[in-house]
């Protein structure tokens, strides 16, 4: 099995315009295909879903799925070795999914759902007017068993619904659907850009200065409450939290993003230091501080002036 994405621009009745997007699956032998539609940007959660709903369709799941370099699915690739966003890797795993990621400029390894993405766009969604993603997916799935999957393919010279028949007893079973609801939440990577911001449905969002410097991606999480949440997907670090505006093509920054926060940070721990009986042991220790947890330093020099009285030799540091 394949899987990939595509996006069309749709005319609607009202004679606007509406960007749609789509996963597509294929089976490799009979090129039987499925595919779903959104009128946003797909999730990490909504590709999940449509997995499942795929699966149902076909009436089990293929020993291996072939993807392509998608940020949904696959954070990076080193030397083989494969990183993926923290939802998929438990989906991937509470499903027992055989995974390969496409070379980057290896049309050859994806040829069969790049043609199906093809198909999709000019023989099903060229020229057709858009009403509403319901009515939109249902036609979908009608042309599906009309023309996608009964047209005889150029390459076989067979019609794929023909072959799946034969397909099909070779698929593995698939157990009860998993409550993707509860499981597994909206989870998306993003690529870090060099002003130290990542975009998101058509706006920036501001992260900490010098993130661009430290990591490539970051992944983010859309809260009900309209809060995008980003964080680092190897530790679950929250480094960044922004209220998701109505509008498009907005900058969404906090202030505190454009200081560096250890400047002066060096002379805050001499003055505190001062302050103690033992100067040079409080100085070790603070700077101990300072290197094991950089980003609440300030609030634990603050906690330590309130503190002054207080020998520092209880927390076990020696000369």
């Amino acid at each position: 099995m394949q899987v990939d994405f595509g996006h069309t621009r749709q005319k609607t009745v009202d004679n606007k315009e509406a960007k749609l997007n789509f996963i597509a699956f294929v089976l490799s032998h009979s090129r039987q295909k499925y595919k779903e539609w959104l009128d946003r940007p797909f999730t990490t959660r909504d590709v999940i879903q449509a997995h499942e709903n795929a699966f149902k369709w076909y009436g089990g799941m293929t020993n291996e799925i072939v993807y392509d370099q998608d940020s949904l699915i696959i954070v990076s690739e080193n030397g083989g070795d494969l990183i993926l966003t923290k939802e998929f890797q438990q989906y991937r795993e509470s499903r027992g999914i055989n995974l390969r990621v496409c070379r980057k400029a290896d049309p050859e390894s994806k040829g069969r759902i790049e043609n199906v993405v093809g198909f999709i766009k000019q023989n099903y969604a060229k020229h057709r007017v858009f009403h509403n993603i319901d009515s939109w997916n249902e036609q979908g799935w009608e042309w599906l068993n009309r023309t996608g999957n009964y047209k005889i393919h150029n390459t076989t010279k067979k019609r794929p619904f023909e072959v799946f028949l034969l397909e099909k007893q070779h698929l593995k079973p698939v157990s009860q659907n998993i409550d993707i609801q509860n499981n597994y939440e909206i989870s998306i990577a993003r690529c870090v850009h060099k002003d130290n911001t990542i975009r998101y449905q058509s706006n920036r969002y501001s992260l900490p200065l010098g993130t661009y410097n430290k990591y490539e991606k970051v992944c983010i999480k859309e809260t009900e409450t309209k809060e995008l949440v980003i964080y680092i997907p190897d530790t679950g670090e929250i480094i960044a939290k922004h209220s998701i505006p109505e509008g498009k093509g907005m900058l969404i920054k906090d202030k505190k993003h454009s200081r560096d926060r250890t400047k002066g940070v060096g002379a805050f721990i001499n003055t505190v230091a001062e302050r103690f009986e033992d100067k040079e042991l409080a100085f070790k220790y603070l700077e101990k501080v300072r290197e094991k947890n950089p980003r609440y330093i300030k609030d634990q020099l603050k906690s330590s002036c309130a503190k002054q009285k207080v020998s520092i030799t209880k927390y076990g540091l020696k000369r």
